[in-house]
């Protein structure tokens, strides 16, 4: 049997991302609307909604992919991925819906979840720098993300009384919650299998290009598992529904962090990449700090600063590329 050179492994693995995307895609939207559907029917309120169910929804992609690759012995890709995630959630996602609509946020709305998403931050890079994710420390994260889950449904008690049904999902044919158990089963199911080819072509591709994993997840699949983040947010900008936009960035870089990295270490031990601490990390958090600063004072993004932010992730992907674009 002849060998397969590079090149075809390159197209294999990059066709093997391309249907994970697609299947992530659609298990993320299968699940979120399932998942919307049922939470309305039990009474929940849509504000609760939004900030609990839709952004873990839009998150799902980065836990399948971390924790699937942390159990197949690619810590890199694990961690990579969140990292990347939360760097393009901010420069690329924010920057480019706001090119399609200037974003305007009230600081009185935006500190509980801003400061719980510095707070986040600051526990990743602590346990980066010690260098390895404990069990201890994934439980201890997650407990935080349920104890601010619990005050947010404290704060928002009664608020369901006040919302009109949402006929937006039962036109996708959710009209029932044995169609919503279906669909989340059915999304479920596409976010294992999608999480997979990810991880398994991500793999190969980085083994054929010579580009070591953590870019990998750092960048390519960073990209892709953000891809419901996007779509979420043009949508919500085609509609000025600005506090939407910020609160699902918002809320999805504090359960990448939280939720994401907590479940994977409390499943094994999510050994840190060295390659992640150096530069990766730093530019993690200075975005994420200069993100929340500039939403609580100034609390504007109009069109040139979104242009300037996606430059500036393009510069970011150059430099994570530099080795390979200028050998």
């Amino acid at each position: 049997m002849n060998e397969i050179g590079d090149y075809q492994l390159a197209v294999l693995a990059f066709g093997s991302i391309a249907f994970g995307l697609f299947l992530l895609i659609k298990g993320g939207d299968w699940t979120i609307d399932a998942a919307a559907f049922i939470a309305e029917r039990a009474g929940l309120s849509k504000l609760f909604i939004g900030a609990t169910i839709v952004a873990f929804g839009t998150s799902a992609p980065e836990l399948f992919t971390s924790v699937n690759a942390n159990l197949t012995g690619f810590p890199g890709i694990s961690l990579g991925n969140i990292v990347g995630s939360n760097i393009a959630n901010i420069l690329l996602i924010i920057g480019a819906t706001a090119f399609v609509f200037a974003l305007h946020g009230k600081p009185s709305e935006l500190m509980r979840d801003m400061g719980m998403m510095l707070v986040a931050t600051v526990i990743l890079v602590a346990l980066m720098l010690y260098g390895v994710v404990p069990r201890w420390a994934g439980l201890g994260m997650f407990a935080i993300l349920a104890a601010f889950i619990a005050y947010q449904y404290w704060k928002d008690e009664g608020a369901a009384e006040e919302d009109e049904h949402d006929d937006d999902i039962e036109e996708k044919g959710i009209d029932s919650v044995g169609k919503g158990m279906g669909f989340l089963l059915a999304g479920l199911v596409a976010l294992v299998v999608g999480s997979e080819m990810l991880v398994q072509g991500a793999v190969a591709a980085g083994s054929a290009l010579g580009v070591p994993e953590a870019i990998i997840g750092l960048t390519v699949i960073a990209i892709g598992t953000s891809l419901p983040e996007l779509s979420t947010c043009i949508a919500a900008a085609l509609k000025r529904q600005t506090n939407m936009i910020i609160g699902n960035i918002v809320g999805s870089n504090l359960f990448n962090i939280l939720s994401i990295v907590g479940i994977t270490a409390m499943i094994k031990p999510l050994a840190i990449d060295p390659t992640l601490v150096d530069i990766d990390m730093w530019v993690m958090a200075g975005v994420t700090f200069a993100f929340a600063a500039w939403m609580l004072t100034v609390s504007k993004i109009g069109r040139p600063m979104g242009i300037a932010m996606v430059v500036a992730y393009l510069a970011f992907i150059v430099y994570s590329y530099q080795d390979l674009l200028f050998a």
